[in-house]
């Protein structure tokens, strides 16, 4: 298999690791037999995903500020990183209005504190830097928004990564020319991530997961608001697959990906949890879209991923059914056997793997 071979034994830095997507690409990688290194802040919410897991067993785990650059530089030379994947970050829209100089110090000078580490890297490494779909310009247009597309961002976090975007490609040009760096980098921008184990606030899985536990209802802040909705796994291998990419095709050094689902996936937040009923009894939920005065949220957002595919065969594996079929699955399974989510989480990943595999999807093979 592609990514046991290209992972297995090698030295892999993830940034952020004890979050929701960084603690299921460190399962993923545990998987691979891959010798991880983790930094980041202690897990952002309890339970989490990454002590759910057991996923602090079997890696070295360092809690640090991505903020502080001369720590994230003594880990990068310390650890000497066959690959990187930069995911620390804080991930939250509303939470950016309520802290906007945390989310841009930690978005912005995190991903910066990364790429003048690797600066000083004296040998071959593969860096994906994950920023976020909400790095776009977003005008609502009905089409994808494509890698080539203007940057920007009307709330603090967006605009925090689309200014990540910029200093990546800054630092490429300057300091990592195409033709003779050690160092290969790429971007990656995906969005509307679900999956088990994310209990992060005000976020519309976790939101309903918490209130149905206890069989309360879920305020439904934005139910008419469209996402091309994604399990977890799905960009994660994205992400797999780019840095596979990166290490045989130098001239997608300093290229930016997408990686969302197929535009036949939308879906408004009244379907999404409409669709969870299926798979979780005692569903209950309210409209308070015209009580809630919350900060401005995008009500549509989708990628156009051509280019992944085109270039590196990638495309989505999970239909909406199964992305929430899969998602409810884990949480059901923890709430009635917490000390089984290990397991839980490696299954989903292995079915994850062979469902890519028959489909014939390149990295699955």
């Amino acid at each position: 298999m592609k990514l046991l071979k290209n992972f297995q034994g090698k030295k892999v830095l993830v940034t952020g690791h004890t979050g929701f997507k960084g603690s299921w690409l460190v399962a993923w990688l545990k998987s691979l037999e891959a010798n991880i290194v983790g930094i980041a802040l202690d897990p952002p919410t309890s339970p989490s995903h990454f002590d759910a897991a057991n996923l602090k067993d079997g890696i070295e785990s360092i809690i640090l500020d991505i903020r502080d650059s001369d720590a994230v530089k003594e880990v990068v030379m310390k650890t000497q990183p066959d690959f990187v994947f930069h995911l620390a970050a804080q991930a939250l829209v509303r939470n950016s209005y309520e802290e906007p100089l945390t989310t841009w110090n930690t978005n912005l000078n995190g991903t910066l504190n990364i790429l003048d580490a690797l600066r000083k890297l004296k040998k071959k490494c593969i860096a994906v830097l994950i920023t976020s779909d909400k790095c776009y310009d977003n005008v609502e247009w009905v089409w994808g928004y494509r890698e080539t597309d203007r940057l920007g961002g009307e709330d603090p976090y967006s605009a925090s990564k689309g200014a990540s975007e910029l200093a990546i490609r800054s630092y490429i040009k300057s300091f990592f020319p195409k033709d003779s760096s050690l160092i290969r980098i790429g971007s990656a921008r995906a969005g509307n991530v679900i999956g088990g184990g994310d209990w992060a606030e005000n976020r519309i899985i976790p939101d309903c997961i918490k209130a149905w536990s206890k069989g309360e209802l879920v305020d439904l802040r934005n139910p008419n608001a469209t996402r091309p909705w994604q399990h977890v796994l799905e960009p994660l291998s994205g992400y797999l697959t780019q840095a596979m990419a990166l290490k045989d095709k130098s001239e997608l050094h300093g290229e930016s990906f997408n990686f969302g689902p197929f535009s036949i996936q939308d879906n408004s937040v009244v379907d999404l949890v409409s669709n969870m009923a299926k798979y979780w009894d005692q569903v209950k939920w309210r409209d308070v879209s015209s009580e809630d005065s919350g900060p401005y949220e995008a009500g549509l957002l989708k990628l156009n991923c051509d280019k992944a595919l085109h270039l590196m065969g990638w495309y989505g594996n999970m239909n909406f059914e199964q992305t929430l079929q899969t998602t409810v699955e884990w949480y059901r399974s923890f709430y009635k056997n917490p000390e089984n989510s290990d397991k839980q989480t490696i299954d989903q990943i292995q079915n994850y793997m062979m469902q890519a595999k028959d489909k014939g999807i390149d990295w699955a093979q």
